[in-house]
């Protein structure tokens, strides 16, 4: 129940061509503090409840619950959400050992391209594609429940 991810800016849109799979999500928060975030998503025609804690120090590590629920129900819980939906598709792309899930966000935060990889541990090395940017990991403002208070559109 522990995720490991590595985030990092995404510097141009060529990895769509690479992609094998893509998703439009909507999501929104029931609790956004960083102590804990209670996230409603929707990823294509599924709805998920996510409960997520503190990142470490590193801001690698973060202790995750996920379940799936039915999607009419997701809608509803949506609309209880705090203010600030995130809406993006997202792309997963295999690279090397690895699938990089790259999500190119709208509405407040049109322009912001992010890409996440999960790992086994904090040290496991991985492929880089040419595409990869700055690597914004331990950078609250790239999270997504951050995003939803603090658009991309106004920093």
């Amino acid at each position: 129940m522990i995720e490991i991810e590595r985030k990092f800016l995404v510097t141009n849109t060529t990895f769509k061509t690479k992609a094998f799979k893509q998703n439009s999500i909507a999501q929104g928060y029931l609790s956004a503090v960083p102590e804990r975030t209670v996230r409603v998503r929707i990823k294509g025609d599924k709805g998920f409840l996510t409960i997520k804690g503190i990142s470490s120090a590193s801001g690698m590590s973060r202790f995750e619950w996920e379940k799936e629920i039915p999607v009419d129900e997701a809608k509803k819980l949506l609309i209880l959400c705090e203010k600030g939906g995130i809406n993006k598709t997202r792309f997963e792309i295999k690279v090397g050992h690895h699938i990089f899930e790259v999500d190119e966000f709208y509405g407040e935060n049109e322009g912001l391209i992010i890409a996440e990889i999960e790992l086994a541990s904090e040290t496991e090395t991985f492929e880089k594609p040419d595409w990869l940017g700055e690597e914004v990991t331990n950078d609250e403002r790239y999270y997504n429940a951050y995003l939803s208070k603090h658009p991309f559109k106004n920093w």
